[in-house]
């Protein structure tokens, strides 16, 4: 899982020094905590990486590996917007439900 308030770096946040990473063990409920977080806008991104390679695989540009985003944006074309998962961080908890999709 990754958060970052950077639109560019959205949905992998490699290219954002920033962003905030965890690696959570597969599970059908999990809660991810991030403390200490500045307020601000920010965006997460999931990936269930079934073979421990470090990556999203794809096949044919589709997502062979679980996906998700905050506020569970529509999936078209391509990843999801930025601003389609932005949410604000503001010094109180922030509880977001995220749906984990399977296309294969």
């Amino acid at each position: 899982m990754c958060l970052t308030a950077n639109p560019k770096a959205y949905p992998d946040c490699g290219k954002d020094p920033a962003s905030r990473k965890l690696a959570l063990p597969a599970t059908a409920s999990l809660v991810a905590r991030f403390e200490n977080m500045p307020s601000g806008v920010y965006a997460a991104a999931l990936i269930h990486d079934e073979n421990g390679n470090n990556r999203m695989d794809v096949a044919l540009f589709l997502p062979r590996e679980g996906f998700g985003m905050s506020r569970n944006p529509p999936i078209g074309m391509g990843p999801p917007s930025f601003k389609s998962a932005q949410f604000a961080v503001s010094g109180t908890p922030v509880r977001l439900p995220v749906k984990m999709r399977y296309l294969f």
